[in-house]
């Protein structure tokens, strides 16, 4: 994990003029619901103060992310509704933007990534119906969105950017408002996802909006993005909005090459604190919130949570962390899980020479193995020797402590056992 020093922060210019969260919110009214703001115990315990989770999972399409698409669609004039609407997204987005489309009667060409999970994707064919039709293109949401913008420049069609959109920022800057309010106050700290920035930027107009009495300057932001793909990061260090290049997707949701130009505009001088967390601890905080608190989390939703215990919070004070999203397909439960039992040291990969001899199996699982030690996975590389049978061989501790003791025992023992390291690139097919 990774912050910047916090400052003081600036009230946000605020595109529009003043209010226009509060406008947002009357525009959303009827489409997008009024979360709950619940404490949660575990994280409360697990940091010594008052942790709540703004649960946006909870929305009619399991994200935030309608409250933007409806504040912008029904924004649009009768003739920009009849020329019809283009949008990309990595899912969520494009849900949003279905059921508002299905509601107010508008067709729209959504593009999602090839890679968009299917529960998101048959998400956004139900919700949009006969309004709505599905592009698959390219492999990020940068990629969808390049082509969502010259379909827009080629039709006529309404843009409806994801994030990088005035309208869709004030809607974004409902869920704090509404945060604002079932507190009295502003939180001491705010813990926001980001990938384009939309809900961060939004987040920040909110605070801006805000009553003197809510001492909302007081509010410590924290910006939350995933390690290989903080394109926030990379634009307050350049000093403006870059293009990663390659990222990781893992985090669906978040997985956005470059920063929005309008929410930088608004985060920029902020005094925002920016802190990234890797796959593996995305993992940990999904699995405790499904088997914990009983809250199914897609990856960018659990990302504001993860690592909480690395923030700095001090006790009794109150933290907000939005849940920004559960729509997280079931099928990628096997993968979360082994990501979560690699980052905390459980599982580890070893390729083993084993002698072709009867026995040699055995004294690999005697000799080197501990009592609360397991194999997971078990694989022939090649069998073109003789004298010896290279395996791949998966383990998981009982106890990540006993991994160096496990070590030694390889190390004495006449079988040749070689680590596989966390940056091989042999552990990307196999976690």
């Amino acid at each position: 994990m990774s912050a910047t020093a916090h400052r003081e922060p600036r009230a946000p210019e605020q595109p529009g003029g003043a209010g226009v969260v509060a406008r947002a919110a009357a525009e959303i009214e009827g489409f997008a619901v009024r979360t709950p703001l619940q404490p949660n115990s575990r994280l409360s315990e697990l940091v010594g103060a008052r942790v709540l989770l703004k649960r946006e999972d909870l929305q009619p399409v399991r994200s935030y992310k309608i409250r933007g698409a409806v504040n912008l669609i029904r924004a649009l004039s009768q003739e920009e509704r009849e020329q019809g609407v283009v949008c990309a997204s990595a899912g969520n987005h494009a849900q949003g933007v279905a059921l508002a489309c299905a509601e107010l009667g508008v067709d729209a060409r959504i593009y999602l990534p090839r890679n968009t999970p299917r529960q998101k994707r048959d998400r956004v064919a139900s919700l949009g119906g006969e309004h709505v039709r599905l592009i698959l293109h390219g492999d990020t949401y940068d990629d969808a969105s390049k082509a969502a913008i010259l379909d827009a420049s080629r039709t006529g069609a309404t843009l409806a950017p994801a994030f990088d959109d005035p309208r869709v920022i004030a809607g974004q800057g409902t869920v704090t408002r509404e945060i604002l309010q079932d507190l009295g106050r502003a939180p001491d700290i705010l813990l926001v996802p980001v990938g384009g920035g939309g809900l961060l930027a939004g987040a920040l107009l909110a605070l801006a909006e805000a009553p003197a009495e809510f001492h909302a300057d007081r509010c410590r932001v924290i910006a939350v993005e995933p390690v290989g793909a903080a394109s926030l990061q990379g634009a307050l260090d350049a000093g403006a909005p870059l293009d990663l290049g390659e990222i990781d997707t893992f985090a669906d949701g978040t997985a956005v090459r470059k920063v929005g130009d309008r929410p930088f505009e608004i985060i920029r001088d902020a005094g925002v604190e920016v802190a990234t967390v890797e796959t593996g601890a995305i993992c940990q905080e999904m699995l405790r919130l499904y088997q914990v608190d009983g809250i199914i989390a897609e990856p960018s939703g659990a990302m504001a949570m993860a690592d909480l215990d690395r923030r700095g919070i001090e006790p009794d004070s109150t933290v907000v962390a939005i849940l920004s999203g559960g729509n997280n397909d079931v099928s990628r439960y096997a993968e979360v899980i082994e990501r979560a039992l690699v980052h905390e040291g459980r599982k580890h990969y070893f390729l083993v020479d084993f002698p072709q001899e009867p026995g040699a199996l055995r004294r690999f699982l005697q000799d080197i193995l501990g009592p609360d030690d397991d194999i997971t996975f078990f694989e022939y590389v090649k069998r073109n020797n003789r004298e010896f049978g290279p395996a791949l061989v998966g383990v998981e501790l009982g106890d990540p402590a006993s991994y160096d003791a496990l070590l030694e025992r390889a190390e004495a023992s006449p079988l040749v056992v070689e680590p596989i390291s966390l940056d091989s690139p042999m552990l990307r097919y196999l976690v």
